[in-house]
């Protein structure tokens, strides 16, 4: 018998359909997948599982949990199977943790709200539940509050909430799209080891085929709110039949072509750079200690070099990419571009030369400005801006070049999507000529085909405008098709620095293996056969 059974569920939110006669089903101890890129109703689906929809939606059909019908059930019927019957971890866990809160209360509250135990004994529950996660007594401490931990740290605590009650059927939109590949490594490993420990059900919704082709038992494929394609894992993955699906597979294993380098001329130089973070005091009148993120830290990027920096949350990439954008100050080292000195003082010609390309491209824009405002955003830099029909002339001609048409100028950032909306920030990075660009995670939280679309753009890029980069970014695969040459960092020093190629062919340090070994990898098919 089927623990959760989906039967030609329908669900509009106003005149707009947004899933068509969904049928799906999930078994005690199973692990269903359910792929799709952004919009395809992998997320409305298990919101209606939930019962976590809109006023304004209707849904036909039926959603059965143990032979309950969930559509027919009162809001407070609902609250009553929510957290107890069914959890759900939810893909931000800054998100779904309250800021004000420590992580012991939080993992207390579903176990009080449904009464489940008393809270002295409801406190030594939290306990062992975040002791099963990954965080133990002697580092995470229930008085722990959310802003203390990583992002991997963060997700076991949403899990540990979710699994509180044991409940019979969980639900994890997401829950690895923003980690590192160890991180998402160790999560996926504890979400099947509690599937097998409780016999739960474990319903997964992702865009990436390669972070479920080990993990689920069955695979549904969505599209535009319908199921186009299901079955088992390895049945699926060796005999893809919808054209989606194998669009899905080889875009998770997308490959560019990259123009080779010009000869060898340092542009951007790293030398010994070092930042402390000051620590807080332990007592009133001891001295105030430090913590070393990033450690005698040197490389160079050369001009037309295309350079990756890899390694896990905390390992000090960010900080070090703040350093060159003269974001933080060094306390030993220097950083030049093109032999100029990069500092904490304003330096037009610095902010002229070099552009970023942030991670999340919605909240890197104000959404009250035009396309053509947010591009031309740079022109501040420049001694003579372009004025008048100059300026038009040149936000079209870059708005083209990043794939968009010249009238999207004149729209708002909200009216685009993920993919387009990054490359509107290449747009942006791109439209001063500046001589180096770096891309902070610019990638991450696309789908796996705009993902390609961007690789492609990128490739293209290169092609035309000879670019020099610095792509930061946790996703080995796409780092060995986008760079030349990569340099791996951990714990704030560059353990090993090579061309790319050769980093993961024959890696030599034991931690660059353990990062390439952690990585999700899709099986060898034969598209053309499939």
């Amino acid at each position: 018998m089927s623990l959760l059974q989906i039967s030609n569920l329908c669900l509009w939110i106003g005149s707009h359909e947004i899933l068509k006669d969904i049928n799906l089903e999930v078994a005690p101890g199973e692990i269903v997948a359910v792929t799709g890129e952004s919009g395809s109703g992998k997320s409305m689906s298990a919101f209606s599982v939930m019962g976590l929809l809109p006023d304004s939606a209707v849904a036909t059909g039926q959603i059965t949990l143990e032979g309950q019908d969930l559509l027919t059930l009162t809001e407070t019927q609902m609250c009553g199977l929510r957290g107890r019957d069914i959890g759900m971890v939810f893909q931000e866990p800054m998100s779904a943790l309250n800021p004000v809160k420590t992580i012991g209360d939080q993992v207390m509250e579903t176990i009080l709200i449904h009464k489940a135990l008393p809270p002295d004994l409801a406190r030594k529950r939290a306990r062992e539940l975040l002791d099963r996660v990954g965080l133990p007594a002697d580092r995470f401490p229930l008085s722990r509050y959310p802003h203390e931990l990583s992002g991997g740290q963060r997700q076991r605590v949403v899990i540990a909430m979710a699994i509180a009650l044991r409940p019979k059927l969980l639900i994890a939109d997401e829950p690895t799209t923003a980690l590192d590949v160890t991180t998402q490594a160790q999560i996926l490993a504890l979400l099947r080891d509690l599937v097998q420990e409780y016999d739960m059900g474990l319903m997964i919704i992702t865009h990436d085929l390669a972070v479920v082709a080990d993990l689920a038992d069955r695979i549904v494929v969505m599209r535009h709110g319908v199921v186009v394609e299901a079955g088992s894992t390895q049945g699926l993955l060796a005999n893809m039949q919808h054209p989606y699906t194998r669009m899905l597979f080889a875009a998770s294993n997308h490959q560019v072509t990259l123009p080779s380098a010009p000869p060898a001329s340092p542009l951007l130089e790293v030398k010994g750079a070092v930042r402390d973070y000051a620590l807080p005091r332990k007592s009133l009148f001891a001295r105030p200690g430090h913590f070393r993120a990033v450690k005698q830290v040197s490389f160079t990027l050369n001009r037309g070099e295309r350079l990756g920096l890899v390694g896990e949350s905390g390992c000090g990439k960010s900080t070090l990419t703040r350093a060159i954008l003269g974001l933080e100050p060094l306390q030993g080292g220097n950083i030049t571009l093109d032999g100029i000195p990069i500092t904490t003082e304003p330096n037009p010609e610095i902010r002229r030369r070099m552009q970023v390309v942030f991670q999340d491209p919605f909240g890197s824009f104000n959404p009250r400005h035009r396309v053509d405002r947010l591009v031309s955003e740079p022109f501040h830099t420049l001694p003579n801006p372009p004025r008048g029909r100059d300026r038009t002339e040149l936000i079209a001609e870059t708005l083209r070049a990043v794939g968009l048409r010249p009238e999207d100028a004149q729209k708002y950032i909200h009216q685009f999507s993920g993919g387009q909306r990054q490359r509107i920030a290449i747009a942006r990075a791109l439209i001063t000529r500046p001589e180096l660009i770096l891309f902070d995670e610019a990638v991450s939280a696309l789908d796996v085909s705009v993902r390609a679309q961007i690789l492609d753009l990128l490739a293209e890029l290169c092609e035309a405008y000879q670019l020099t980069y610095l792509f930061i970014s946790h996703d080995l695969s796409v780092v060995r098709t986008i760079t030349d040459r990569c340099l791996v960092m951990q714990k704030g020093e560059i353990v090993e620095a090579g061309p790319t190629e050769q980093i993961f062919g024959t890696p030599q340090h034991p931690y660059t293996r353990s990062l390439i070994s952690a990585a999700p990898v899709l099986p060898e098919i034969d598209l053309g056969a499939a």
